[in-house]
């Protein structure tokens, strides 16, 4: 897993020497000031500093932390570094605790999604060796992103910043527009369906198989999940999401309900289709 890793960011290093035209990642600004924090003196006398968070055993794994984390006001307010950084464009601004509002994330929802390039991204679910991930909300009409950043300071994970920004529009259909309209329009969604679509599903006679076979579009429709339309969630294990990729990956996945599917996308002549539906639901 670490040399996947590590070949996927070297291959990421190789393009961005070769593109003449790579474009400035606008969270990296941000992102440099959340890795720096642990590195600078705190200006707070020692003897005043709190005591630090002592890790429990949901952080060994992210997926299990940031449900507690959001489902639990007392961890909440324990795992968040105040006064918290808020960023809302270039404009900074901190939360002090007392001012702090618990946020449910996408707890109180049947579901969450992730986003990933390739399939082999999808590995990092549940990587117990990570040590920084961002939470992020995709709105979807507002073409805006919030994202919450966390790292593992000592074993435990904490909230260090949150910054919200506009997602700049690409040249080609990107995805977050494309998926919009695909989301609410039947007419639209019917033509950007490939005919016949890949369906992976668990076979229905044998509990530990999995079937592959294919769907038209009219069983497309009868089959198909009730899909998010205002927002998308997604949680950044380290995975690349390119607005130049030719593929994307959008995983549903329940919350305490055994709910699972993943639609698989690519980008034909400039525009997005469905390709490959997989409904593991248990």
């Amino acid at each position: 897993m670490k040399k996947l890793i590590a070949g996927v960011i070297l291959l990421g290093l190789l393009g961005a020497c070769s593109n003449k035209k790579a474009k400035i990642d606008p969270f990296a600004s941000i992102t440099q000031e959340v890795d720096s924090i642990r590195h600078k003196a705190d200006s707070i006398h020692l003897d005043e500093l709190p005591e630090d968070p002592q890790p429990i055993q949901a952080d060994e794994s992210f997926d299990d932390f940031i449900y507690n984390f959001a489902s639990d006001d007392v961890l909440q307010r324990q795992r968040v570094k105040f006064p918290l950084p808020y960023y809302n464009g270039d404009k900074k601004a901190n939360i002090e605790e007392r001012n702090w509002k618990h946020d449910n994330l996408f707890t109180k929802q049947h579901y969450y999604t992730l986003l990933f390039d390739k399939e082999e991204d999808m590995d990092l679910v549940g990587d117990t060796s990570l040590t920084s991930v961002q939470v992020e909300w995709i709105f979807v009409k507002t073409r805006m992103m919030k994202k919450y950043y966390f790292e593992r300071i000592k074993g435990a994970w904490i909230l260090e910043a949150i910054n919200l920004r506009p997602i700049e529009r690409d040249e080609n259909e990107d995805f977050v527009e494309f998926f919009g309209r695909f989301a609410v329009d039947s007419l639209f969604q019917s033509r950007r369906i490939r005919e016949p679509l890949i369906f992976v599903t668990c076979d229905p006679d044998d509990d530990f198989s999995i079937l592959e076979t294919t769907l038209d579009r009219d069983q497309w429709f009868a089959f198909k999940p009730e899909l998010p339309s205002e927002r998308l969630s997604n949680i950044n294990y380290g995975q690349r999401n390119d607005d130049n990729s030719t593929t994307k990956i959008l995983a549903l996945k329940g919350i305490g309900n055994g709910f699972s599917n993943i639609l698989y996308f690519r980008r034909k002549a400039g525009g997005w289709e469905l390709y490959k539906f997989e409904d593991t639901s248990i």
